[in-house]
This record gives structure tokens, sequence and C-alpha cells, in this order.
């Protein structure tokens, strides 16, 4: 098992927005965390890269118990996050900001370019916009550049938070082909997605969140056809 969240709390103030919940993703698995606007979807992510504090419970990477380790540690165990919102640096470069994706793991040069030469094998349009701020970047392509980002950390296991936010049809369906071939170079992937039709559609499994609580359970497939979560989520 790659990552275990066993029993998570996790509060801000006085608010539980995680009340005690529970689950894995195993090596070279896509998985899926679903629900509504204020289900703590984003909230479990956090929590997981080191952001947010653990009041109660334990998160487990590779059977190391990271509850208490500072987020760059964890990137450097191969856990990375591309953020809710994209998280790009407006003022910096494709370039720049691509590179900031190796700053914690510390990459000679020579990685870097092969890393550089992977992400835009990817994300060929990051290629043709090097030089550009990332500040000018469409949503679409500063979604590739902070996936890029994330994937310069090489990265065993991805943080995919609202990857297809504000995209195009036609670019949520790339994103979501990119995960998927993300993950067939042995990327196990976690990823929160208000689109919930094609989040499992391309997860393994997935996880429904209520208030905090994971209620329901299943492969993407058995999740895509259960008659609550159609009607609560996919609009059947």
């Amino acid at each position: 098992m790659l990552l275990e969240v066993q029993d998570l709390h996790v509060f801000y103030g006085k608010i539980e927005a995680i009340k005690g919940i529970s689950f894995n993703v195993n090596e070279g698995e896509i998985v899926s965390l679903i629900g509504a606007n204020g289900a703590g979807k984003t909230t479990t992510l956090r929590t997981i890269s080191g952001v947010r504090p653990v009041a109660q419970g334990r998160v487990l990477f590779e059977g190391i118990d990271i509850t208490n380790m500072a987020s760059h540690d964890r990137v450097k165990l191969g856990i990375c996050q591309a953020p809710e919102g994209r998280g790009i640096f407006p003022g910096m470069s494709v370039r720049e900001n691509l590179e900031m994706g190796t700053y914690v793991r510390g990459y000679k040069s020579d990685t870097k370019a092969a890393d550089l030469e992977h992400v835009v094998h990817l994300f060929p349009r990051l290629g043709e916009r090097m030089t550009q701020l990332g500040g000018t970047l469409s949503g679409g392509e500063q979604q590739m550049l902070a996936i890029g980002r994330a994937l310069m950390s090489r990265p065993r296991l991805m943080l995919l938070d609202e990857p297809s936010m504000g995209l195009a049809p036609m670019l949520i369906a790339q994103i979501f082909s990119i995960v998927k071939q993300i993950n067939s170079e042995g990327i196990s992937v976690l990823m929160v997605e208000q689109n919930a039709t094609q989040a499992l559609r391309t997860a393994h499994r997935g996880y429904v969140l209520e208030t905090g609580y994971v209620v329901k359970t299943g492969t993407g497939n058995d999740l895509l056809v259960d008659p609550a979560v159609r009607a609560a989520y996919l609009g059947g």
C-alpha cells in the first residue's frame, strides 16, 4: 500500500472539517475523491501534503508515519500536489515555474533537462511558451504548467486538486487523458474533482465524501452506476 489515511480528523479553528476518514491508495492506482463543495476534499489533500495539521489519526506513506512530517520532506519522499487554483508563479517564465518543481529535490542540470523534455512531451504547448510569463497563459495552459511543475519533482504519488476547474470541454478531456498517461508511467494519483463523471471514468477506485465523512466507496465503474451517486453528483 502506497498511502494509508487512518481515522483522520482535521480542524479549522473549532470547526471539524474532516471527521475520522480512512482510505488508501495502492501503488499504480488512480483514486478519486468526489463530493459537494465543503465536503472536505481539498482539506484532505492539503493534510496529506502537510499544509494542514492533523488533530487525530495518522497518514502513512509506504508504511512510514508522515503525520507530522514537514511538507518539503514529503516532497522528497515522492508526494507532490498540483493545488486548486493552479498556484503558479505569475511573474516567472514557464521554464522558471517548471524548474521550481525541482527545488526541494535539488536535481543536477542534466536530470533537470531530461525532466523538462518529458514535461514538454506531455504538454507540447508549454514547450512553445518556455519564455512566456506564467501569468499570461490561458487557464488551460496554467493547469498544464501546474501539473508539469509537480511532475518535475518526480513524484511517486501526485495529488491533483480540481484539475478541470474552469476549463473548456476539449481541454478537460485532454487533462484527464494526461492523468491516465502519467499513471501509466508508474505514478499513483489521488484526485479531487467536481466533474464526478470524468473523475470516476478515469479512476480505478473512488471515495464519496459528505461533510467530512466517507459515506461510500467502490470502483470507479461501480460508483458511476450507483443510483445514490448518480442522483447526488452525476445528474442522473
